[in-house]
């Protein structure tokens, strides 16, 4: 493993990566001179590059026969191949016209996929609907089940039992990096399912406040380690030119489940006092075909690969891609990279790990960059209008239908706008859809706010209220929405991916609680018009946050994501003002059609050792 070509990770006594002037592999004959993780220069680099094709090719069939896939020598010698030099695949003579042909639609048709792909990513997103479902379900359930136990005057104690699941599952997070290394990707969401069935059902036949309390810490606990490992499974096993499109499906799943326990709402709100039971109780629903169907989805491909199942791993991987040889291309570039993680981080235990998160300099970024994108979202206020929509329209004066009703608007809007996500987050980027929705979400929710003020008996109140929430719903749902799973998913390396995802859910969870748990006494205290301002206010901050620290990662593969966040925070936002902001005046506001944007990323390798421009941080 000493021998592998990739970029030298070695670690020293203050846990970090270190940089070795002059590091050669014995076997690549490259000079390894640019440290991943102190990556000053910014540049991309292929693992691969610069090894003489007999060196490459003799290190393939070494690495086929310690792993048993000694009659897939050929397939590998290809992969290897495409994978030095992916641009030029028309031009290595080891791949045959059928070979190219597959390649070639990697790009003319990159949704064309293996069923068994877009089966695994929607059994695994599908639990996310739990999510979005509860929290509706709660939402209506709000208007009955408190006066049932006696607590309706006491704010803190209802905003406590709808927080209840994000509260549990704030401790919950920290189980998933265990239970993934025992049990699997497919064996945690089974486990978890268990948990968003007979808690859910339990809270149906409560008779107290405290016994629905106990129920929903339950299917917190279960939440909370499924929220973490579904992202994680999605990212794992699709190709990273529709990365972000497929893993987003984890975000439109909640907001299918958002609308479905709207739905849900409305059929069951003519009960009366026991409508509530039915609201909560139904969003066991999804979990049941999903701790059937997940044994028939492949596992992931690079968990198997750091359990050392090189054979399991390469089965997975065809399952999930078009041909033997793109899947052995995935595979040998992956395990290019692992060997030196796995070298470096070799016996660690949770408790290093979990300190590795902060003190690594790449993995520390990659921890800011998932940290940023969870606060953000919570600071946009989304789940306040889960939470609370029909708390905030009975404040506009509406009765119970037409809370629902407006409720309902609410979850449509948030389902329908979801899906532009799918194209618009690889082409238009993470980062972009961050900046340009939120400080649009921001006065949105200043003029839902100010609508309020609008005296009670005026037509127009309910309708224009209703309209700014949907409005920034419209918003929200293509940008923040999706972005944080896909983000944290995806920007730590594979040693860390549990444990990094883990505290990023935490910390979302985190503001979730505290947010669910304090909004009913900020809407008693500051009433609608202050309690929307101050969330307006929180989207701005989290503008500014993003443009200043936080990297593009759309259409760059798991592999080379660690080198983007190699690149030091300081240059990332010096970047921004001393480059970005003087291109986009001349370009924007002077209107100077010749100003030419420097890109911050390079990337070396792809075409003969020459380094290509790829992308510039909009």
């Amino acid at each position: 493993m000493s021998n592998s070509p990739t970029p030298s990770l070695v670690k020293n006594g203050k846990e970090d990566f270190h940089h070795v002037e002059g590091l050669t592999s014995p076997n690549s004959h490259i000079n390894v001179g640019d440290d991943y993780a102190n990556n000053v220069n910014a540049k991309i680099r292929n693992p691969l590059l610069g090894i003489s094709k007999p060196d490459l090719l003799a290190q393939v069939t070494a690495f086929c026969k310690e792993h048993d896939l000694e009659d897939k020598t050929s397939v590998f010698r290809k992969g290897s191949l495409l994978a030095q030099h992916p641009e030029s695949f028309e031009d290595i003579e080891e791949l045959d016209e059928e070979d190219k042909i597959t390649i070639r639609e990697e790009k003319t048709h990159k949704w064309r996929l293996p069923w068994a792909l877009y089966y695994t990513v929607a059994i695994c997103s599908l639990g996310s609907a739990i999510q979005g479902w509860d929290n509706t379900g709660a939402n209506g359930a709000n208007l009955s089940f408190p006066k049932e136990f006696g607590i309706e005057n006491n704010t803190w104690l209802v905003g406590f039992v709808n927080a209840a699941p994000g509260i549990s599952g704030l401790m919950s997070t920290w189980v998933a990096d265990p239970m993934n290394n025992w049990v699997g990707r497919r064996g945690v969401i089974f486990i978890t399912g268990l948990f968003v069935i007979f808690p859910v059902l339990g809270q149906a036949f409560t008779h107290n406040w405290w016994s629905l309390l106990i129920c929903r810490l339950l299917m917190g606990f279960g939440m909370g380690i499924k929220t973490t490992t579904i992202p994680i499974m999605t990212s794992e096993i699709v190709p990273a030119a529709i990365r972000g499109g497929l893993v987003m499906s984890f975000q439109l799943f909640v907001a299918f489940g958002i609308l479905v326990g709207f739905c849900s709402n409305l059929v069951f709100y003519r009960i009366g006092p026991l409508a509530w039971r039915f609201q909560l109780a139904a969003a066991f629903a999804p979990a049941v075909p999903i701790v059937i169907l997940i044994w028939f989805c492949p596992e992931s491909p690079r968990w198997l690969l750091k359990k050392h199942r090189y054979k399991d791993s390469f089965r997975s991987f065809c399952r999930l891609r078009n041909s033997e040889v793109i899947a052995a291309r995935d595979l040998y570039y992956a395990h290019c990279q692992f060997v030196e993680e796995e070298e470096a981080f070799k016996g660690t235990t949770l408790a290093q790990r979990a300190k590795e998160i902060f003190t690594i300099p790449r993995i520390r970024r990659a921890n800011l960059g998932g940290a940023i994108v969870m606060v953000a979202q919570q600071f946009s206020g989304i789940n306040i209008m889960s939470f609370y929509s029909s708390t905030i329209f009975k404040e506009a004066g509406s009765n119970t239908l037409e809370t629902l009703l407006a409720s309902f608007g609410f979850g449509l809007v948030n389902f329908i706008f979801a899906f532009p996500a799918i194209w618009t987050i690889d082409t238009f980027g993470r980062r972009n859809l961050l900046l340009f929705t939120f400080p649009n979400m921001a006065w949105c929710l200043v003029a839902a706010g100010c609508c309020f003020l609008i005296p009670a008996e005026n037509s127009a109140r309910l309708p224009l209220i209703a309209f700014f929430v949907y409005l920034f719903t419209a918003l929200y749902s293509p940008g923040i929405g999706p972005v944080p799973n896909v983000y944290a998913s995806e920007c730590f390396p594979l040693s860390h991916r549990e444990i990094g995802v883990a505290f990023s859910i935490f910390i979302n969870n985190t503001l979730s609680s505290i947010l669910g748990l304090t909004f009913p006494s900020i809407l008693s205290g500051m009433g609608p018009t202050g309690a929307f301002g101050f969330y307006a206010g929180l989207n701005m901050v989290a503008f500014v946050i993003i443009f200043f620290f936080l990297p593009e990662t759309k259409q760059r593969t798991l592999e080379e994501l660690d080198y983007i966040f190699g690149v030091p925070t300081r240059r990332h936002a010096a970047y921004q003002t001393r480059t970005w902001l003087p291109w986009f005046i001349k370009r924007y506001i002077l209107f100077q059609s010749n100003a030419r944007l420097e890109p911050l990323y390079h990337l070396e390798g792809l075409s003969g050792g020459t380094t290509v421009e790829v992308m510039a941080i909009h």
